[in-house]
């Protein structure tokens, strides 16, 4: 039975790492980059708290956003737009030549032009902006929510005792304001006062009185210029403040320009649609009609003026055409009556026909040509074309002409003379009937524009959109709640997974240690005393001994039995990359778990800096391993019996001067020697590796060194740092404890139930049990 579990030994130790090995075996790995689902669902739900709070935070935010946003009313509206045809299409001969149509695009660009909006700014006083004053961020939700259901229309008493600001229900309507060229666009505060009364004031200083319904005209102090106002109504309790601007015609089109739109429906419709957005209803309805009837009364006016220049260029051509006809028919008649009545035959009838028909049209293209000539340059093709007509008909009238001369003279002359009277007589006739013509049009001129749907008064407003702002707050916390976690664990670098210290350190993980509610409990109240001891002894592994971090330290136990199969001494350093890790606690409880297993145990609190075991087990420090070092005291005197946990107990003693030079003299050497004869096991509890060189002094006198590990506090820098100022030292570091892993992170399934079997069938006993069967 001997041999065989001798053969079981040897087998187990073949798996663990040797503690005479050299101390260089460390090596740093790198670990590929690879994306890690698991990984990234385990970030998920450890920072499962941080992301419902900024979830929540989101979605409150959105909440608020919703209620108090300002509503937005759209008023809409609908124009028509037909082809537009020219006043003179009575010259049936060029109407189709002179027919233009103008785009929708160009009619939108005319609806939204300063002349049309200028107009329609002025018309409804939009250059003034007044309104009342609201409680900062609240009040307007408030009052609007006042006055949705005060339906006596009575104004709401002050909240908070702010009588300053508007809490429901107050309206003000200024119909005159004029102020000096440098006041424009300045913020002014109304007060309503008694009986009407109120004054204007500018940064506190009042500007002017004065009362509702009478206008007010002053002087500026030193200046010409003056301020006129004139307020036709005030709602409101007195002290209530009013914020009124006097705004620039140029804002005040292009605050209208940028809540308007106008766009064509459907392709080549000639239909327009026309919207305009804003927080009072009314005022949207008002404006957009008002918008509306400006552009279709402007565009009739412009027809009228087309008719009336036609008509003026008619006017002064018909005097001429007169005096050409009365002049014409004179010599007609002087030809006859010298020459006797002369007939002429048919031939000379059709030629007399043709030629008149031929001037004629000359005529009234050359004087289209001059009218036209007033708008358009040469180049214009309605000019180019109007030429191209008088050079055709030029050549058939020189054609004609030919034939006259072929005629004897006589009726060479009286041909002529009939052409005259014929030319003059159709030319008169035809700009007399459309001099006549244009005079009707103009009386009963109506524009190509007609509106055909009104605006009306918005009832519901169309922002906010109260479901898509919670919608999408609601989503972007969510993002954002992600995006902290993931940025927070990007940058807080410490390790939460054992697995990854082995990987890339090659350096066993003896155990995992869990966070325990009780040891935290212990450390607060021995936090609270501040540097005095407990009145009794804090050891968790005797207040509860069925705490998993006791039972990872049972674990612990067993490995360290098959560790020191061969060991040199039995002297345990257990020490840490940095402070607050925890080995004071793991030193504590370890001591105490190794005596309840029948072990004699010594425990050394080597930090003879800011050693605090001694605080746990209700001690001072004096009297300790520094006095006992420098041979100031007996080594009787300095051990301490703890009958709770049947531990021998030497405190750090005296804080030296030279705690590094004091671990290096021979005396210290020697009491580890004594002690090793005495005990089964010397746990030493020394500093902080990276923080000061005691724990490489203690080191090197210790056959097992353990660095303690805390979940989440460290990089892997730090780590590989304090491996190599180990190894540096000659010190082999025989593994690490992984202390403080939250129970309840999933990564690592620590519960109560699976999370126990997992954690230490996975990190403890992986190098006794699992490997040796």
């Amino acid at each position: 039975m001997l041999n065989n579990g001798t053969k079981t030994d040897h087998s187990m130790k073949n798996h663990l790492p040797d503690i005479n090995s050299s101390p260089g075996n460390y090596q740093a790995n790198q670990e590929e980059d690879e994306i890690d689902l698991g990984d990234l669902i385990a970030t998920i739900l450890d920072g499962k708290y941080l992301i419902i709070f900024v979830t929540l935070a989101f979605f409150a935010a959105g909440i608020a956003k919703a209620l108090l946003d300002t509503p937005i009313y759209k008023a809409d509206g609908m124009l028509q737009i037909e082809e537009k045809s020219n006043t003179l299409d009575a010259l049936e001969s060029v109407a189709p030549l002179l027919e233009s149509k103008v785009p929708a695009l160009a009619e939108i660009e005319i609806i939204k032009s300063r002349k049309v909006l200028g107009e329609a700014v002025k018309n409804l006083n939009l250059e003034i902006a007044a309104k009342p004053k609201y409680f900062p961020i609240i009040g307007e939700a408030i009052a609007r929510r006042f006055q949705k259901k005060n339906l006596s229309g009575q104004v709401s008493a002050p909240l908070f005792g702010q009588d300053q600001y508007a809490w429901g229900s107050e309206s003000i309507t200024i119909d005159t304001l004029t102020v000096p060229e440098n006041w424009i666009g300045k913020q002014l505060t109304l007060v309503a006062g008694e009986q009407g009364h109120f004054s204007l004031l500018d940064d506190d200083q009042i500007v002017l009185g004065g009362e509702v319904g009478k206008p007010i005209v002053k002087n500026l102090d030193g200046s010409q210029e003056t301020f006129t106002l004139f307020v036709s109504l005030i709602k409101a309790r007195p002290g209530t403040q009013f914020t009124v601007i006097r705004l620039s015609l140029t804002s005040a089109i292009d605050n209208l320009q940028e809540n308007l739109t106008v766009s064509e429906k459907g392709k080549s419709t000639g239909i327009l649609s026309f919207t305009l957005e804003s927080a009072n209803p009314i005022m949207a309805m008002k404006t957009l009609n008002e918008v509306a009837n400006i552009y279709v009364r402007q565009n009739v006016e412009q027809k009228s003026k087309e008719a009336q220049s036609t008509l003026e260029f008619l006017d002064k051509q018909l005097p001429v055409i007169k005096d050409q006809l009365e002049a014409s028919t004179a010599a007609l008649n002087e030809f006859r009556t010298n020459k006797g009545s002369i007939d002429l035959d048919i031939e000379t009838q059709n030629v007399l026909s043709g030629v008149v028909e031929i001037k004629t049209q000359i005529t009234l293209l050359q004087q289209k040509r001059d009218e036209l000539r007033g708008k358009f340059t040469e180049s214009h093709p309605t000019v180019i074309a109007i030429d191209k007509q008088i050079a055709r008909l030029q050549t058939q009238m020189n054609a004609n002409d030919k034939k006259i001369e072929a005629l004897p003279e006589t009726q060479q002359v009286i041909l002529r003379l009939s052409r005259d009277v014929k030319v003059s007589t159709e030319l008169y006739t035809t700009l007399l009937n459309n001099a006549q013509t244009l005079r009707v049009a103009k009386a009963g001129t109506v524009g190509n524009v007609r509106v055909i749907d009104e605006a009306v008064l918005p009832t519901d407003p169309i922002k906010p959109k109260k479901s898509l702002i919670v919608a999408v707050a609601l989503m972007l916390g969510l993002i954002v709640g992600l995006v902290v976690v993931f940025i927070r664990k990007a940058m807080h670098r410490g390790i939460e997974d054992p697995d990854q210290i082995e990987k890339q350190l090659n350096i066993p993980v003896y155990a995992t240690i869990p966070h325990s509610d009780g040891q935290a409990k212990l450390s607060e109240k021995i936090k609270k005393l501040g540097k005095k001891p407990l009145n009794e002894v804090g050891i968790l592994a005797l207040d509860n001994k069925e705490d998993l971090a006791i039972e990872s330290l049972r674990s612990l136990r067993t490995t360290l039995h098959f560790a020191f199969l061969e060991a040199q001494n039995n002297v345990i350093m257990i020490t840490g990359p940095s402070p607050g890790v925890g080995k004071s606690f793991v030193c504590l409880n370890l001591a105490t778990v190794l005596a309840d297993a029948g072990k004699r145990i010594m425990l050394i609190d080597g930090d003879l800096r800011n050693g605090v075991i001694n605080r746990s087990l209700g001690l001072n420090r004096e009297d300790g391993l520094s006095d006992l070092i420098s041979n100031a005291i007996a080594l009787d005197k300095a051990v301490h019996h703890i009958l709770e946990a049947n531990i021998d107990f030497i405190p750090t003693g005296s804080i030296p001067p030279n705690p590094s030079e004091l671990l290096l003299h021979e005396r210290f050497g020697q009491l580890l020697e004594t002690l090793s004869k005495k005990y089964d096991h010397i746990i030493i509890d020394s500093p902080p590796i990276l923080a000061v060189t005691d724990a490489c002094i203690i080191g090197r006198m210790s056959s097992a060194t353990l660095m303690v590990v805390k979940a989440g506090q460290h990089p892997m820098r730090e780590l590989e740092q304090s491996a190599k100022r180990l190894v540096q030292a000659g010190i082999h570091m025989k593994g690490i404890i992984f202390n403080d892993l939250p129970r309840k992170s999933s990564r690592y399934g620590y519960g109560y139930g699976y999370g126990y079997g997992y954690g230490y069938g996975k990190y403890v006993y992986r190098y006794n049990y699992q490997r040796s069967n």
